[in-house]
């Protein structure tokens, strides 16, 4: 009999799955007044799908829309495209190597809100590309509203990113974040005027940008850059460039490969 070879990201979001499991089985041994929490949690559901689910209709329902009714929307968004259960994988195990206050898959899951905010855009970005626009507008308020994030559902973001603290960042409608992304709090991906055309920046992968950083207009930051804390960047910087300042300057080069997955935030040259 044949055997059925599943996809390489399947596989790897099975293997994350897992090992979520096994933490939380642990910790609900552990720590015995959050076994009911656990288990309802993780321990009861069969998949990090049905999971996530569960996680964020509970922190998105309101009186208006009950948890039952957001987790059917988000249901229906995780079957007609699994890839974004694969991305909301892979920005777990960004924070989980990166984070250093992170300690387990099972605590950023549970209670880091950067990663809640970054899985309700992934779904209100999804009802946004179906012409659902005004459900997508209702789950990037209600983001707002809980985790003081705000990016609006028409921007592009890619997987593996990591909102450390999270608080304060804002992203614009044609904002683009590529892949492998650290973005620490109180970052503003803006736009500059009031036309309709294409106005917010496009990061490349791997870029880290500090807290507080402002990068505003249509400009290009390039893959693997690095963007100091309190910057305000208004014009392109290339791949692999370090900028700092008010207006950013470029003050040199990356510290490595990946500044992003470093998170190595000592600019000293």
């Amino acid at each position: 009999m044949s055997v059925i070879q599943m996809p390489e990201s399947e596989t790897k979001t099975e293997r994350l799955w897992q090992h979520l499991q096994d933490e939380a089985r642990q910790y609900a041994k552990a720590e015995p007044a959050l076994s009911s929490l656990l288990n309802a949690a993780i321990l009861d559901q069969e998949s990090l799908c049905r999971a996530l689910a569960n996680h964020l209709a509970g922190k998105l329902a309101t009186d208006e829309m009950n948890a039952l009714h957001v987790r059917k929307v988000l249901m229906s968004i995780y079957r007609a495209d699994y890839s974004v259960v694969e991305s909301a994988a892979a920005d777990l195990v960004a924070v989980r190597q990166r984070d250093p206050a992170c300690t387990s898959y099972l605590q950023c899951f549970l209670y880091f809100k950067g990663y809640a905010a970054l899985q309700t855009y992934r779904v209100a970005h999804q009802l946004w590309q179906a012409e659902r626009k005004v459900l997508a507008y209702h789950f990037q308020s209600r983001s707002s509203e809980l985790f003081n994030v705000d990016i609006h559902p028409a921007a592009v973001f890619g997987s593996g990113i990591m909102f450390d603290h999270a608080t304060g960042i804002v992203a614009g409608e044609t904002s683009h974040l590529g892949d492998g992304c650290s973005v620490l709090h109180g970052v503003t991906l803006g736009g500059t005027g009031k036309g309709n055309e294409d106005r917010h920046p496009k990061i490349g992968k791997n870029v880290l940008i500090g807290a507080g950083a402002k990068i505003l207009g249509n400009i290009t930051v390039g893959d693997g850059a690095r963007i100091a804390a309190g910057s305000v960047v208004l014009k392109d910087v290339p791949e692999r460039c370090t900028v700092a300042g008010v207006p950013a300057k470029p003050v040199g080069g990356p510290c490595c490969d990946n500044p992003a997955a470093k998170m190595e935030q000592d600019f000293t040259i």
